[in-house]
């Protein structure tokens, strides 16, 4: 039993003295990675033609397409647009989870509804080049601006 126990130990041993040395190796060769707070990876696209800039975008023009396909729906069945985010709940796929609050990541929604017309505007935290403010209106179109807050004569968004 001796003799079998010290055969694995000696065959173990060159395993563990090579993974030793590999492991103490890239440290005194490799550099530190930049912290994930100094390097941005380019956005993603999550289908063709997506027009966002960037993650946060798309979850603002994500939640805006919701809010214009909930609104077609409720005006088709009511024959008159929803006055409020909370009548559009349970419309589409519009849920009471997206009307509770208005603050959507790195945006704040605006809505203003009335019978024959309503009006949906993103607001970014910070406008900038990856966080354009968005609008929208009855039409279903979305508008986008990355100096001001967008309105209807804002450069469609494709």
């Amino acid at each position: 039993m001796k003799i079998r126990n010290l055969a694995l130990f000696l065959s173990i041993l060159p395993v563990a003295a090579a993974s030793t040395a590999l492991a103490q190796a890239p440290a005194q060769t490799e550099t530190p990675a930049p912290s994930s707070s100094t390097t941005q990876t380019p956005y993603q696209p999550k289908f063709p033609g997506d027009p966002a800039r960037s993650d946060s975008e798309a979850g603002a023009l994500g939640y805006m397409r919701v809010v214009i396909r909930a609104q077609k729906l409720y005006d088709k069945k009511h024959d008159q647009y929803a006055t409020s985010l909370t009548d559009l709940v349970n419309t589409g796929s519009f849920t009471r989870r997206m009307a509770k609050s208005t603050e959507r990541g790195d945006y704040t929604v605006g809505f203003k509804g009335k019978k024959d017309s309503y009006v949906l505007i993103m607001t970014p935290k910070n406008v900038d080049a990856e966080h354009r403010s968005f609008y929208a209106d009855e039409d279903g179109v979305i508008h986008g601006d990355d100096t001001k807050a967008a309105d209807a004569s804002s450069p469609k968004v494709k």
